[in-house]
């Protein structure tokens, strides 16, 4: 049922925001300004130091409001992704499928999303217990893939991530995937501090995503 839950809130988020910097403080502010902008579904990377520490404050923070949803992001292993889980994380994504990961996910009713590119992964991803898989880098293919990949199995939850801009967006939805990931152009004003354009560019996102859904 939590696993469930998560889920639910997680497809309603509709545009993940995939959170990077070079500090705690960065990484904090960038993400309460895309917050702030209206996206509610933001994936704190463990590229950032004190991931840990990161997801714990953005958790106890916004706990009662349930429509924003805190995962981690760049999980290569199953301890790094129990000690986001620990910290307060409700998904895991990680850049490629590791099975350890997925069992642990598994174990604690979190929803695992592994980085996948071919349907081999995919396939594999499904039999592991993966909700939703993450295309990356979406970039390498474009949305037309999509459909190639649900013809086969249809019952996939895709969301791509690299490649995924506002021009594009409505695209992607069009072809069949229940969220998409943002990073680089959204996050692109936090390396020089200017966290209001953070917030207006994720109020740009948030609004394509409403147009898109109607």
């Amino acid at each position: 049922m939590k696993r469930l839950t998560i889920l639910n809130r997680l497809k309603n988020t509709g545009v993940v925001a995939v959170v990077r910097g070079t500090s705690k403080e960065e990484a904090l502010k960038a993400s309460h300004a895309i917050i702030k902008g209206g996206l509610t579904g933001i994936e704190l990377t463990y590229t950032v130091p004190n991931a840990c520490d990161i997801i714990q404050e953005l958790t106890s923070t916004y706990q009662n409001q349930k429509e924003i949803v805190i995962g981690a992001g760049t999980v290569l292993d199953a301890t790094t992704a129990r000690l986001a889980i620990m910290a307060g994380a409700e998904y895991i994504v990680s850049p490629s499928f590791n099975q350890e990961t997925a069992e642990i996910c598994n174990l604690y009713q979190i929803p695992y999303l592994p980085g996948c590119m071919t349907i081999t992964e995919m396939q594999r991803a499904l039999t592991s217990g993966a909700d939703i898989v993450k295309l990356f880098p979406g970039s390498v293919y474009g949305p037309t893939v999509i459909s190639a990949f649900k013809a086969p199995m249809p019952q996939l939850n895709i969301m791509p991530t690299g490649g995924v801009s506002l021009e594009n967006m409505k695209e992607w939805f069009k072809a069949g995937v229940v969220a998409v990931g943002v990073g680089g152009n959204l996050l692109a004003p936090a390396s020089t501090g200017n966290f209001e354009q953070v917030t207006e560019i994720a109020q740009q996102y948030a609004a394509k995503l409403k147009e898109i859904r109607g």
